[in-house]
This record gives structure tokens, C-alpha cells and sequence, in this order.
């Protein structure tokens, strides 16, 4: 009987892997960085070697996988396993993924949204756990939430429920995303983002941050912690326009509790403290609302994939 199960997080900057066993215990991982100019076949191409990579490591065969789950910053039409559109990855688009894969690798293949598969993964088995709505909210390199209602993952009509970083904020203004909308959430406050809002802003500023090519996210850290006024005034902009995101989901579903996860998170209170403020700042109902971390770190990717395959 096959058992054996493959998580694969296809993130904006790296691919992890996943291989755990029936009961759920993480045997291997692997990672790789992301192909950014890849289109599907050459994505997919890179996947199925790194799957029979990490399978010859373990000993094992196709022949005793469960099946693979994949997720991916994409919208996805769920039930056909389809990707319309990736912001991350923007040469992914129109494509027919998970029965491309199938095809090659003759297992089952589940296809979903990396936030949506984040939020079940928290739900299940990290900071969710026991909650009856939830709302999952990925602050990294793109922006995005899952939805968790009534104890079951919300997907929508199509499969892209939650697309919070895609919605807009200043229509038809600011930087042009991979959604191909400018002024969506995603293009003010996500990582990918942020080096062009630093730089566009640093015209006769003085800053302690490099603002050459290797600008990213721990930059910025860096020079928030030591107290840069420039570097903490872009940090306010980001913490606005996630605070703001949050809020409008709450207007909307009236979910009281919030988990955070992605690479934005390692800035800790620094960060999380603004976005609170922003949201509280908006909330004019003094009803309880809950901002927690994830708990299950770098690996809520490959572990919500996975359990994808027992959804």
C-alpha cells in the first residue's frame, strides 16, 4: 500500500519538499530556489527531477507515494487543478498543472494556493488549532490570506478565495504587480515590493540602508533596529497597508482571529506592533480580536501540501 506523501511550497523566492509518512512525520526536505522566468513545463520539469531526487535519497519509488500535494502564490482554479495567473512566477499562467504532472509522474496530484494550504496547515496543527474561523495571512514576499469558516477552508467559486494582497487600495496607482494591477495591497506592502518603495522614496534622504542590489527585506531590518528615521518611516508604510488589508478583512467577514505568517514576520514586534496599531486605529467596535504568529515556521508550506492529499 502506497503511504508516503510529497509536500512541495512553491514560494516567491524558494521551492521547498517535503516527504512524510502515514503518520504525518516529516522524513525529508529539500529546498531550491525559485526559477522566476520559468514558464509551467520548465517549473514542472525541475519538480519532477527534485521528486525522484529526494525518492532515490529515501530508497523509495513513485510506486509507493500517496501522492503529491503542491501549492503556489497563484490563482488557482481548484476543482480542474489550473493555473490562471501567477504574480510570483508571472510566465506561469494558463496552464494545466496538476494534470501535466500527473500525467508525467502517475500519482495523484492536489493543486491549491499557497495560502490556502498555509491556513489549513495552521489550523490543523499550529496556531489555529481549535478555532472555529480563522484567517491566515501571509506577509513575505507577496501578500495573501486563507480563510478558515464554520472549521473548513474556504476556496470560493473558483478556487481563489482570500486574494487580499490583490485587492486595491489606490486603483491604477503606485507599483505595477504581477496580478498586472497597480496599487493593489501587495504592491505597497509585500517584500517583493518593497526595494522599489525604498528607492522611489530615498531621493535626498539620508539612510544607514544599501540601497544597491541586494535591497531586500533584512535591510530594512537592520536599519529600523538602528533606529534609522528613513528606514522606520518605510517600515510605518508597510505596517500601514497591512493593517489596513487586515481590517478590511474583518469589515467583511468579521473573523476575530488573525495568524501571521512569511518572512515579514521575523521583524517581530517591530513590525506587528504598527500593524496593530494601524488596525486598531480603524476599529471603532472595542470587540476582541486575536493577532497570533504561526507555529509551524519555514515548513507550513510543505506540511499544509501534504495534508492537502487527506483534505
Amino acid at each position: 500500500m502506497s503511504t508516503y506523501r510529497i509536500g512541495i511550497d512553491a514560494g516567491g523566492t524558494k521551492v521547498a519538499y517535503g516527504l512524510f509518512d502515514e503518520e504525518n512525520h516529516l522524513l525529508d526536505r529539500f529546498q531550491q530556489p525559485t526559477p522566476i522566468e520559468a514558464d509551467g513545463p520548465a517549473f514542472c520539469g525541475m519538480v519532477i527531477d527534485s521528486i525522484h531526487t529526494i525518492l532515490e535519497k529515501n530508497r523509495l519509488t513513485l510506486a509507493d507515494l500517496a501522492g503529491i500535494g503542491v501549492c503556489m502564490p497563484s490563482f488557482i482554479l481548484f476543482e480542474q487543478g489550473y493555473v490562471c495567473m501567477t504574480s510570483a512566477m508571472v510566465n506561469i499562467r494558463d496552464f494545466a498543472m496538476r494534470d501535466y504532472l500527473a500525467q508525467r509522474l502517475g500519482v495523484p496530484i492536489v493543486l491549491d494556493n499557497d495560502s490556502n494550504v498555509a491556513a489549513l496547515a495552521e489550523h490543523r496543527f499550529g496556531a489555529g488549532q481549535g478555532s472555529r474561523h480563522m484567517i491566515y495571512m501571509a506577509t513575505s514576499t507577496g501578500i495573501g490570506s486563507g480563510l478558515i469558516l464554520n472549521g473548513q477552508l474556504f476556496r470560493g467559486s473558483y478556487g481563489w478565495a482570500g486574494e487580499c494582497g490583490h485587492m486595491l487600495i489606490t486603483p491604477d496607482e503606485g507599483e505595477l504587480c504581477g496580478c498586472r494591477n497597480k496599487g493593489c495591497f501587495m504592491s505597497w506592502g509585500a517584500g517583493r515590493y518593497l526595494p522599489a518603495q525604498i528607492r522611489k522614496k530615498s531621493a535626498g534622504r539620508k539612510t544607514i540602508m544599501d540601497l544597491g542590489p541586494n535591497l531586500d527585506g533584512a535591510e530594512l531590518r537592520r536599519a529600523c533596529e538602528a533606529g534609522d528615521p528613513f528606514a522606520l518611516e518605510m517600515l510605518d508604510q508597510t505596517a500601514h497597508y497591512i493593517g489596513v488589508c487586515a481590517f478590511n478583512i474583518y469589515q467583511l467577514l468579521n473573523v476575530n482571529l488573525y495568524v501571521f505568517g512569511g518572512g515579514l514576520v521575523n521583524f517581530g514586534p517591530l513590525l506587528f506592533d504598527r500593524v496593530r496599531t494601524e488596525f486598531d486605529r480603524y476599529n471603532h467596535i472595542p470587540q476582541p480580536v486575536d493577532f497570533r504568529f504561526a507555529q509551524l515556521k519555514q515548513d507550513f508550506g510543505i506540511i499544509g501540501a501534504a495534508e492537502l492529499l487527506r483534505s
